[in-house]
Protein backbone atom coordinates (compact mmCIF):
# COMPACT_ATOMS: atom_id res chain seq x y z
CA UNK A 1 0.00 0.00 0.00
CA UNK A 2 1.25 3.98 -0.61
CA UNK A 3 0.66 6.62 1.41
CA UNK A 4 -2.54 9.09 0.58
CA UNK A 5 -1.01 12.27 0.89
CA UNK A 6 -4.10 15.13 2.63
CA UNK A 7 -5.81 12.94 3.79
CA UNK A 8 -3.90 12.74 7.82
CA UNK A 9 -5.17 16.51 8.51
CA UNK A 10 -6.89 15.75 12.16
CA UNK A 11 -8.16 18.94 12.48
CA UNK A 12 -12.29 19.22 12.95
CA UNK A 13 -14.47 18.01 16.07
CA UNK A 14 -13.81 14.34 15.53
CA UNK A 15 -10.18 14.54 16.92
CA UNK A 16 -10.95 16.18 20.11
CA UNK A 17 -13.38 13.20 21.04
CA UNK A 18 -10.42 10.68 21.37
CA UNK A 19 -9.39 9.93 17.63
CA UNK A 20 -7.19 10.90 15.26
CA UNK A 21 -5.97 9.80 11.35
CA UNK A 22 -2.44 9.75 11.69
CA UNK A 23 -1.77 8.62 7.97
CA UNK A 24 -3.84 6.71 5.16
CA UNK A 25 -2.37 4.22 3.26
CA UNK A 26 -3.72 3.09 -0.26
CA UNK A 27 -3.98 -0.25 -2.09
CA UNK A 28 -5.83 -3.09 -3.69
CA UNK A 29 -9.30 -2.85 -2.47
CA UNK A 30 -10.39 -5.62 0.78
CA UNK A 31 -11.95 -8.93 -0.36
CA UNK A 32 -11.41 -8.38 -4.51
CA UNK A 33 -13.99 -6.12 -4.30
CA UNK A 34 -14.31 -3.12 -6.09
CA UNK A 35 -12.88 0.42 -5.40
CA UNK A 36 -9.90 1.76 -3.64
CA UNK A 37 -8.84 -0.26 -0.68
CA UNK A 38 -7.59 1.93 2.07
CA UNK A 39 -6.34 1.47 5.10
CA UNK A 40 -6.74 4.77 7.91
CA UNK A 41 -3.98 4.70 10.24
CA UNK A 42 -5.64 6.68 13.45
CA UNK A 43 -4.59 6.99 17.15
CA UNK A 44 -6.46 3.71 18.24
CA UNK A 45 -5.71 1.68 15.74
CA UNK A 46 -5.99 1.09 12.24
CA UNK A 47 -9.16 1.24 10.22
CA UNK A 48 -9.85 -1.30 7.20
CA UNK A 49 -12.25 0.49 4.28
CA UNK A 50 -13.25 0.69 0.34
CA UNK A 51 -13.02 3.80 -1.57
CA UNK A 52 -15.45 4.46 -4.59
CA UNK A 53 -14.01 7.82 -5.96
CA UNK A 54 -16.16 10.34 -8.15
CA UNK A 55 -14.21 12.28 -10.47
CA UNK A 56 -14.00 15.77 -9.02
CA UNK A 57 -16.51 15.48 -6.66
CA UNK A 58 -17.01 16.77 -3.27
CA UNK A 59 -20.00 14.94 -2.70
CA UNK A 60 -20.10 11.39 -0.51
CA UNK A 61 -21.26 8.71 1.64
CA UNK A 62 -20.18 6.59 4.40
CA UNK A 63 -21.56 3.09 5.02
CA UNK A 64 -20.96 0.75 8.06
CA UNK A 65 -22.28 -2.64 8.23
CA UNK A 66 -23.74 -4.66 11.66
CA UNK A 67 -21.88 -6.07 14.56
CA UNK A 68 -19.94 -8.25 13.06
CA UNK A 69 -18.08 -5.21 10.84
CA UNK A 70 -17.14 -6.35 7.27
CA UNK A 71 -18.02 -4.44 3.73
CA UNK A 72 -21.24 -6.66 2.72
CA UNK A 73 -23.87 -4.67 4.10
CA UNK A 74 -27.79 -5.62 3.52
CA UNK A 75 -29.65 -6.65 0.92
CA UNK A 76 -27.52 -8.86 -0.94
CA UNK A 77 -24.53 -6.52 -1.72
CA UNK A 78 -26.75 -2.79 -1.87
CA UNK A 79 -23.73 -1.33 -0.42
CA UNK A 80 -21.48 -1.82 -2.84
CA UNK A 81 -23.53 -1.05 -6.24
CA UNK A 82 -25.01 1.71 -4.93
CA UNK A 83 -21.04 3.13 -3.86
CA UNK A 84 -20.44 2.14 -7.80
CA UNK A 85 -23.56 3.78 -9.00
CA UNK A 86 -23.01 6.63 -7.39
CA UNK A 87 -19.51 7.46 -8.69
CA UNK A 88 -21.01 8.20 -12.04
CA UNK A 89 -23.57 10.92 -10.14
CA UNK A 90 -20.45 12.44 -9.01
CA UNK A 91 -21.30 11.55 -4.86
CA UNK A 92 -17.79 9.19 -3.47
CA UNK A 93 -18.71 6.34 -1.47
CA UNK A 94 -16.66 5.19 1.88
CA UNK A 95 -17.24 1.31 2.76
CA UNK A 96 -15.83 1.15 6.54
CA UNK A 97 -14.81 -1.74 8.99
CA UNK A 98 -14.91 -1.35 12.60
CA UNK A 99 -11.58 -1.82 14.88
CA UNK A 100 -13.61 -3.48 17.37
CA UNK A 101 -16.52 -5.02 16.18
CA UNK A 102 -19.91 -4.61 18.24
CA UNK A 103 -18.12 -1.85 20.76
CA UNK A 104 -20.69 0.97 19.89
CA UNK A 105 -18.35 3.39 21.16
CA UNK A 106 -15.37 2.35 19.78
CA UNK A 107 -16.92 1.97 16.48
CA UNK A 108 -18.96 5.63 16.27
CA UNK A 109 -15.40 6.68 16.54
CA UNK A 110 -14.48 4.66 13.54
CA UNK A 111 -17.27 6.35 11.89
CA UNK A 112 -16.13 10.05 12.96
CA UNK A 113 -12.75 9.15 12.07
CA UNK A 114 -14.30 8.54 8.23
CA UNK A 115 -16.41 11.68 8.62
CA UNK A 116 -12.95 13.64 9.15
CA UNK A 117 -10.84 11.71 6.60
CA UNK A 118 -13.59 13.03 4.06
CA UNK A 119 -13.28 16.32 5.87
CA UNK A 120 -9.67 16.39 5.19
CA UNK A 121 -10.42 15.81 1.23
CA UNK A 122 -11.93 18.44 1.08
CA UNK A 123 -15.82 16.90 0.52
CA UNK A 124 -19.03 18.60 2.10
CA UNK A 125 -20.94 17.25 4.79
CA UNK A 126 -21.60 13.55 4.01
CA UNK A 127 -24.21 11.17 4.05
CA UNK A 128 -23.58 7.96 6.99
CA UNK A 129 -25.85 5.14 6.43
CA UNK A 130 -25.46 2.29 8.91
CA UNK A 131 -26.73 -1.55 8.77
CA UNK A 132 -28.66 -3.48 12.42
CA UNK A 133 -25.84 -2.46 14.67
CA UNK A 134 -24.48 -0.28 12.32
CA UNK A 135 -28.11 1.70 12.35
CA UNK A 136 -27.31 2.80 16.08
CA UNK A 137 -23.45 3.59 15.13
CA UNK A 138 -24.73 6.33 12.39
CA UNK A 139 -26.96 7.93 15.06
CA UNK A 140 -24.67 7.65 18.21
CA UNK A 141 -21.57 9.08 15.54
CA UNK A 142 -23.56 11.74 13.49
CA UNK A 143 -24.87 13.36 17.27
CA UNK A 144 -21.18 14.59 17.39
CA UNK A 145 -20.54 15.61 14.45
CA UNK A 146 -21.80 19.05 12.04
CA UNK A 147 -19.95 17.63 8.82
CA UNK A 148 -23.25 14.96 8.48
CA UNK A 149 -25.98 15.54 5.77
CA UNK A 150 -28.28 12.86 6.48
CA UNK A 151 -28.51 9.92 8.57
CA UNK A 152 -29.95 6.57 6.96
CA UNK A 153 -30.42 3.98 9.83
CA UNK A 154 -31.61 0.22 8.05
CA UNK A 155 -32.80 -2.22 10.44
CA UNK A 156 -31.25 -0.74 13.74
CA UNK A 157 -31.28 -1.67 17.19
CA UNK A 158 -32.14 0.41 20.10
CA UNK A 159 -28.97 0.30 22.25
CA UNK A 160 -26.88 3.19 21.11
CA UNK A 161 -29.35 4.50 19.70
CA UNK A 162 -30.78 7.06 21.99
CA UNK A 163 -28.91 10.45 20.95
CA UNK A 164 -31.70 10.02 17.70
CA UNK A 165 -33.00 13.67 19.41
CA UNK A 166 -30.26 15.28 19.17
CA UNK A 167 -29.69 14.64 15.62
CA UNK A 168 -31.81 17.58 14.40
CA UNK A 169 -31.78 19.59 12.16
CA UNK A 170 -29.81 16.91 10.27
CA UNK A 171 -32.22 14.82 8.49
CA UNK A 172 -33.19 10.59 9.56
CA UNK A 173 -34.46 8.00 7.93
CA UNK A 174 -35.29 4.83 9.42
CA UNK A 175 -35.92 1.89 7.76
CA UNK A 176 -37.04 -1.84 8.68
CA UNK A 177 -38.68 -4.99 7.58
CA UNK A 178 -41.89 -5.74 10.06
CA UNK A 179 -41.24 -9.18 8.98
CA UNK A 180 -37.93 -8.79 10.79
CA UNK A 181 -37.30 -11.63 13.58
CA UNK A 182 -33.88 -10.54 14.63
CA UNK A 183 -34.74 -6.87 15.95
CA UNK A 184 -38.38 -6.31 15.91
CA UNK A 185 -40.33 -3.34 13.69
CA UNK A 186 -40.61 -1.69 17.25
CA UNK A 187 -36.61 -0.86 17.22
CA UNK A 188 -37.33 1.31 14.02
CA UNK A 189 -40.49 2.92 15.52
CA UNK A 190 -38.95 3.95 19.19
CA UNK A 191 -36.10 5.64 16.94
CA UNK A 192 -38.48 7.58 14.99
CA UNK A 193 -40.57 8.68 17.98
CA UNK A 194 -36.86 9.87 20.06
CA UNK A 195 -35.90 11.95 17.21
CA UNK A 196 -37.00 14.97 16.08
CA UNK A 197 -37.69 16.71 12.37
CA UNK A 198 -36.61 16.01 10.00
CA UNK A 199 -37.39 12.44 10.25
CA UNK A 200 -38.88 9.68 8.50
CA UNK A 201 -40.12 6.02 8.92
CA UNK A 202 -40.02 3.30 6.22
CA UNK A 203 -41.84 0.25 6.96
CA UNK A 204 -41.65 -2.51 4.67
CA UNK A 205 -44.33 -5.57 4.80
CA UNK A 206 -42.83 -8.95 4.62
CA UNK A 207 -39.09 -7.81 5.11
CA UNK A 208 -36.63 -9.44 7.26
CA UNK A 209 -33.95 -8.23 8.72
CA UNK A 210 -31.27 -8.06 5.80
CA UNK A 211 -34.11 -6.03 3.85
CA UNK A 212 -33.59 -8.91 1.18
CA UNK A 213 -37.23 -9.28 -0.01
CA UNK A 214 -37.47 -5.34 -0.17
CA UNK A 215 -34.27 -4.99 -2.03
CA UNK A 216 -35.62 -3.04 -5.40
CA UNK A 217 -37.90 -0.44 -3.44
CA UNK A 218 -35.10 0.10 -1.01
CA UNK A 219 -32.69 0.80 -3.75
CA UNK A 220 -35.17 3.55 -5.09
CA UNK A 221 -35.62 4.73 -2.02
CA UNK A 222 -32.26 5.26 -1.55
CA UNK A 223 -30.95 6.22 -4.72
CA UNK A 224 -33.38 9.32 -4.75
CA UNK A 225 -33.19 10.39 -0.75
CA UNK A 226 -28.77 10.40 -0.35
CA UNK A 227 -28.41 12.80 -3.41
CA UNK A 228 -31.20 14.55 -2.15
CA UNK A 229 -29.85 15.16 1.05
CA UNK A 230 -26.39 15.52 -0.45
CA UNK A 231 -27.83 18.22 -3.05
CA UNK A 232 -29.71 20.29 -0.31
CA UNK A 233 -26.28 20.81 1.94
CA UNK A 234 -24.58 22.03 -1.22
CA UNK A 235 -26.92 24.68 -1.64
CA UNK A 236 -27.66 26.24 1.53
Amino acid sequence: MTSQQGADDSSGSESRLGIRIDQVLVGPPHEGDAGEGLVIRATRGDIRAILHAAPDANRAVIWVCGARGGFGGPASGLYAELSQEFTGQGITSLRMDYRYPNDIQECALDLLAGINFLRAMQYGPAVVVGHSFGGAVVIAAAAFSDHVAGVVSLSPQTYGAQGAGMLSPTPLLVVHGKADTRLPFSCAVAIHDWAKDPRELVLYEGAEHRLDECRDELMDLLRGWIPDKLAAVATA
